[in-house]
């Protein structure tokens, strides 16, 4: 592996051109009466924002505030069986000097601008909560990471990817926080390097499954323990997108190269497919315009281009990785941020199935999908309770307890 290379985004003036013209040459299609979002994204959004992304909207504005905000680095990481890959990640550094080192992971359609409101929430030295060293990479085929060439790339090496940067970066002995396809990258470093490297890992996005008989206490608990109000409600949104909000997932596990001519080639594609699960996904979250374009923009001006992006949802599916790794049980502790309006949730009972749960807020009255960047207030908090003094996972990297 070779030495973090300093990183500073800068798209060509070709590519922002380009953008342009297509943006001129768009054509909308027709859209029923009424029919809001339940048809996907509504088309007077989609004229709005199309609208600001040609003649308002300043890429170049966006581009250096994060290069201001966030230390960006480039390193070279070597996956088995797939050669090197160059990696794009933030590294923030607290100024407590026994910060605790946590690895951030992004999923999809996110990537690694989550991680840009709850960053100094996390970095910050205090004398009443811990403070944490974060790195947030790009997935390799995101942002600005280089993406395989190869197939077969699934969760294990997004795994191996993220484990081996946190070793280069000096970081033996981490934790982990994602959520979306970070939840399950960081459930496969829970599994495959737990306890000597990944000492405890968080995600918004539990996954789980009802407690086996082979649990017998877990089990007849299960069956005899009624949800309560909030469950049910949370249950129902889980069924309702399982039904109504899969399509998108279906047509990314089966047919990801067919959707990807669409997403390269044009911008208006791509701003209505990722916007409509930014709309969706969220709790009501007040998007500017600003927000969701620079979303889209890193997506449009990646490094691989956005097709790349999508694979891992077919790598994910054909391999079997949820149904693999939901079942395997790590034994490092395992905190949970449980957000109302995420599609994911399932009822309490079947996280205690889902590892060593030591950790657990299912009180929060907003947020979706997206907890880093709707509700960074409330997820920084859980990460201070559950690694702070008193809590289930205080002290838990040696050394590293995130106070001075």
């Amino acid at each position: 592996m070779s030495a973090g290379q300093p990183f500073k985004i800068s798209v060509s003036d070709d590519k922002i051109d380009l953008l342009r013209r297509k943006l001129d040459l768009c054509v909308f299609p027709d859209e029923l009466e009424d029919s809001g979002t339940s048809y996907g994204a509504p088309l007077a959004d989609m004229r709005r924002l199309v609208d600001y992304w040609r003649s308002g909207f300043d890429w170049r504005a966006q581009e250096a505030a994060l290069n201001v905000e966030l230390a960006q680095f480039t390193r070279d990481i070597e996956v088995t069986g797939f050669g090197t890959l160059n990696i794009h990640y933030v590294h923030q550094k607290s100024k407590a000097v026994n910060a605790i080192p946590l690895l951030f992971v992004h999923g999809w359609p996110g990537n690694f601008l989550e991680v840009r409101k709850i960053l100094p929430l996390l970095t910050a030295a205090a004398p009443d909560h811990p403070s944490f060293h974060v790195v947030a990479l790009s997935l390799p085929g995101y942002g600005f990471s280089q993406a395989p060439s190869k197939k077969g790339f699934r969760a294990a090496q997004y795994a191996e990817v993220a484990h081996k940067l946190m070793v280069a970066l000096g970081y033996n002995e981490y934790v982990t926080q994602g959520g979306d396809w970070g939840s399950l990258i960081t459930r496969v470093m829970a599994v495959k390097y737990g306890g000597k490297h990944v000492k405890a890992w968080h995600t918004n996005m539990p996954m789980g499954y009802p407690p086996p008989i082979t649990r017998p206490v877990a089990y007849l608990k299960y069956l005899v323990t009624p949800y309560t109000a909030a469950e049910k409600a949370r249950t129902q949104l889980s069924q309702q997108f399982e039904q109504q909000g899969m399509g998108y997932y279906r047509e990314q596990a089966t047919q990801p190269q067919t959707l990807g001519y669409s997403l390269a080639d044009s911008p208006v594609g791509l701003l209505g497919w990722i916007y409509e699960k930014l709309l969706g996904w969220t709790d009501k979250y007040p998007w500017t315009d600003d927000e969701v374009l620079t979303w889209v923009s890193i997506y449009l001006f990646s490094r691989a281009g956005p097709t790349a992006s999508i694979r891992i949802y077919y790598e994910a599916f054909q391999g079997g990785d949820w149904q693999h790794f939901i079942r395997q049980r790590p034994s490092i502790p395992m905190g949970i941020s449980v957000f109302p309006a995420d599609h994911s949730n399932r009822p309490l009972s079947w996280y205690t199935s889902n590892g060593n749960l030591v950790f657990c807020n299912a009180a929060h009255t907003k947020g979706g999908h997206f907890a880093a960047w709707e509700t960074p207030d409330a997820l920084s908090k859980d990460l201070h309770e559950m690694f702070g003094k008193g809590g289930p996972a205080f002290a838990i990297v040696p050394g590293k307890a995130g106070y001075d």
